[in-house]
């Protein structure tokens, strides 16, 4: 078995721990009220999208979510949250650095790493890290304990997270040359993660969209080959339209993070299926650190 395999078969038990975690990280993670900016880089970003829109949707006050390497230094926030799987990350220790420990607070998977020296706070989850360098379980842990911080109920989540690790996925991937993750809110993160995950893993065509916005262009290279997987709800019209081009529509009906394990799955299978080694992708490392 890969490592991002038996990483992906975690998930459901990490996310329990992460919610626990969200109970020990409650002093330094932003409170209700607050202006929070979050950033990563890749995946890390794709998770901070999700969250922004996710406590902006929840009352809990104004958050953005930017690339680290795109932070508007000059732009006050009462919390910086910076995301990093390995705490070595350059861009996101560049906007620890540059604003000082009082703002910040970082989440990551290693203690006592660059991001944490440098930042005011920090919540660990250990228990998430991973060997294969393309991210599953940080992302989706992540995730889930700042969904409890929010207030949210994930026991459903991790349910479907338990379901979707036993049913095959809802495609055969190798039908299609042209793979396209559809969301809506806070699910747009997951859709850009979803593409992210086909991408890195299996080399292929995969875009991502907010799911409006797929009909303003995009949708006009679509067809017999093409799948479409909508994370979330999504406007029914959308789906009519997509359907039209004969293309083939997965309409998601678990937890948007379950759907998400469910697209990891099928990254990891169609990996194998063409040869390529799912946990090493070419031209990618753990960290991206620059001198």
């Amino acid at each position: 078995m890969s490592e991002i395999a038996h990483e992906i078969a975690t998930q459901p038990e990490c996310w329990r721990r992460a919610a626990e975690a969200a109970v020990r990280g409650i002093d330094v993670l932003p409170a209700t009220g607050s202006t929070v900016a979050v950033v990563g880089c890749g995946t890390s970003l794709y998770v901070a999208q999700a969250y922004a829109a996710l406590r902006e949707e929840a009352g809990h006050g104004r958050t953005d979510a930017f690339p680290a390497s795109e932070f508007p230094l000059g732009r006050a926030y009462d919390r910086v949250v910076g995301i990093s799987r390995s705490g070595t990350t350059t861009e996101v220790v560049r906007v620890l650095e540059a604003l000082g420990p009082e703002p910040t607070v970082v989440i990551t998977a290693v203690p006592g790493t660059p991001v944490v020296g440098a930042a005011g706070g920090a919540v660990s989850l250990p228990f998430a890290d991973e060997r294969s360098i393309v991210q599953t379980r940080f992302a989706t842990s992540v995730l889930a304990l700042l969904r409890v911080q929010l207030g949210g109920d994930i026991a459903p989540a991790i349910a479907d997270g338990e379901r979707a690790l036993a049913v095959p996925p809802p495609a055969d991937p190798r039908a299609f040359t042209q793979l396209v993750f559809l969301g809506r809110g806070w699910t747009v993160g997951l859709a850009n993660e979803a593409a992210l995950k086909m991408r890195e893993a299996t080399a292929s065509w995969a875009e991502s969209y907010p799911a409006m916005e797929y009909r303003h262009g995009p949708i006009s290279v679509a067809g017999p080959h093409t799948l479409v997987w909508t994370l979330g709800d999504v406007e029914p019209d959308v789906s009519i339209d997509v359907e039209a081009t004969g293309a083939t529509v997965v309409h998601g009906e678990l937890d948007p993070m379950a759907e998400l394990v469910l697209v990891q799955r099928m990254a990891v299978a169609l990996a194998e299926d063409k040869g390529l080694d799912p946990d090493h992708p070419r031209h990618l490392t753990r960290s991206v650190v620059l001198s």
